[in-house]
């Protein structure tokens, strides 16, 4: 028996085939190991003949066509039909693999006897997912964020496809892939996530052409969401873990007409067309306890829409667009090879105030300034503020686009602010080390810049982890001076070398007023004398200050030679050939 099939769609891909092609044909896995079957769903262009040439001169490559389905549905379960893999990699037409992301799945599927293997995604599709931050060898949808991943860019175990009539709905059918993945999930005894190594390139194609880019109606789009959320209900009992499940889709399919962007962008009947549908599925498919169960601003958001308060959910979006996160830098220092960052995150209204919770007769109202004369919201309470409280700081290697996950101790705390109001922030230590975090790995060389992530009061962001505009100017007047709410960076934040053989790893503030905190690595043989000179000088802000003073008073012509070879030694500049 072949390891691995990899099942993969196809309707009138044309060039899209051939930039796929190579990714899955040249797995490291080996090629008497696996197969590739692509299944030509009718196309009417030259796809037949693009897959046709493949299989003849690739002898692991087998092509069924079809008569058109309209839809990925059915060439899906005619690749499972006929697959001779012990395991189905499902792949789309427009994406590809990365060259070992078979051979990693397999062997953590084979280790584990898992049911289903997701494999960390990247690409211009996928932002960062925390469901990928560790890599976990057995988990269920009762104990993981797996209902946060729900494309079917996975490895699944094919008897345990046969065995539960594990199959696409078949045919023009929206959202096809969240119902399937929904019920495997249920289904599945052993689930494992791969986070050490990214596997599947999800792309979004430049021409729009993706399957899910198609229009629809919202009577159609949420129709289809309905079966979904049927199915969900139809397989699980009622109670906490059957709210936890549907959840997800209420928060982010139901609520996207009537939150910040959309709920901005539409106007007039189109608007309230969107309203209508939302609001009906609303009260009629979720259990009160998938409501109950938000975080303070999405709960309120979810009883206006229950409530029928459109006009309250358009104001409440455009006050709560404007709400940005702060993230304090309190301390920053290298300390045994690693980096330690101690941070404070909170948010802040348009008005630069925190956003607060108020204490009132022992019960706790989400900001009442920025709710105050919205119809439906006043006196909203947050019984629960730290229970939904979470964040991260994470690492962006930019030159792969490939995003890390630190260890991190944030916690969740209120600060008093007097008069009975709280502000809700999330702070602790992160610890980033260089010859470990990237799945166990050192970092590779070039450019990674550090950003922060927060969910508080049912407010999400993403933010630059930066030295502030004021640390910047006290930082300006020598090393080691306060930053954030006054501790001190450290004498040792800079450059370091770890590792064996040794690698060079700068950490620095990088251009603009504030400076965004990020870390350069360089190979062994990148890190000469005059390297750590500049180095040094581009990381500590007075001798970068007195470096651009000389600069200034260079002759013009030394003054460009000068600055042609720090640009050569830039230790921001990344250079995306330079391994990994």
């Amino acid at each position: 028996m072949l390891k691995v099939s990899i099942v993969v769609p196809v309707y009138n891909a044309g060039r899209h085939i051939d930039i796929c092609a190579p990714s899955l044909l040249h797995q490291t896995l080996g090629k008497d190991a696996y197969e590739v079957i692509y299944v030509d769903d009718g196309s009417t262009d030259d796809s037949a003949q693009r897959l046709d040439e493949l299989a003849d001169q690739h002898p692991h490559v087998r092509v069924i066509h079809q008569e058109n389905s309209g839809w990925p549905g059915k060439p899906r379960n005619v690749g499972v039909r006929e697959a001779r893999g012990e395991y189905v990699q499902f792949v789309d037409q427009d994406d590809e693999l990365t060259p070992a992301a078979l051979e990693h799945l397999h062997r953590l599927a084979r280790r584990n006897r898992s049911d289903i293997v997701l494999g960390k995604v990247i690409g211009t599709m996928q932002g960062p997912s925390n469901v990928f931050k560790r890599t976990v060898d057995r988990c269920t949808v009762e104990d993981a964020p797996l209902m946060e991943s729900l494309t079917p860019h996975k490895m699944f175990r094919r008897e345990f496809l046969i065995a539960h009539d594990l199959r696409f709905p078949e045919g023009p059918v929206r959202l096809e892939d969240q119902l399937f993945m929904a019920r495997a999930y249920l289904k599945a005894r052993t689930v494992s996530i791969l986070a050490d190594h990214s596997c599947y390139i999800w792309k979004r194609r430049d021409d729009g052409g993706n399957t899910s880019s198609r229009g629809t109606t919202p009577e159609d789009y949420y129709g289809h969401l309905r079966t979904v959320v049927e199915a969900i209900k139809q397989d699980t009992r009622s109670g906490p873990l059957q709210d936890h499940l549907l959840r997800r889709s209420y928060r982010v399919e139901l609520l996207r007409p009537v939150g910040e962007p959309r709920v901005l962008q539409r106007t007039g009947k189109n608007l309230e067309r969107h309203f209508d549908v939302v609001r009906g599925m609303a009260l009629n498919s979720y259990p009160p306890g998938v409501r109950d169960g938000l975080p303070a601003l999405t709960r309120l958001r979810a009883h206006l829409l229950e409530e029928g308060h459109l006009d309250s959910l358009v104001e409440l979006a455009r006050r709560t667009r404007a709400i940005r996160p702060e993230v304090t830098v309190d301390d920053i220092r290298w300390r045994d090879g690693r980096l330690h960052v101690t941070t404070t995150i909170g948010m802040r209204r348009a008005d630069g105030e925190p956003l607060t919770l108020v204490e009132r007769y022992g019960r706790m109202l989400l900001d009442p300034d920025l709710l105050s004369g919205i119809k439906g919201a006043e006196g909203w309470e947050a019984p629960h503020p730290l229970g939904h409280a979470h964040g991260e700081l994470l690492v962006h290697d930019t030159a792969r686009n490939l995003w890390w996950y630190p260890d991190a101790d944030l916690t969740p705390r209120t600060e008093p602010l007097g008069d009975g109001r709280h502000h809700v922030v999330l702070t602790g230590e992160t610890v980033i080390s260089p010859l470990t975090l990237t799945g166990g790995r050192p970092m590779q060389p070039g450019t990674h810049l550090v950003w922060a992530s927060a969910q508080l009061l049912g407010v999400g962001r993403r933010a630059r982890v930066t030295r502030g505009a004021d640390a910047t100017r006290r930082a300006d007047r020598g090393p080691g001076l306060a930053l954030g709410s006054g501790l001190g960076i450290g004498f040792g934040f800079g450059s370091v070398r770890v590792g064996t053989p040794p690698r060079l790893v700068v950490s620095g503030w990088g251009g603009g007023p504030a400076g965004q905190l990020r870390l350069s690595v360089r190979p062994p043989e990148r890190a000469t004398l005059p390297h750590h000179v500049l180095l040094r000088t581009t990381s500590a802000p007075n001798l970068r200050r007195a470096a651009r003073t000389l600069l200034h008073r260079l002759p013009p012509d030394l003054g460009r030679r000068a600055k042609k070879l720090a640009r050569r030694a830039d230790p921001w500049s990344g250079d995306p050939r330079s391994g990994g």
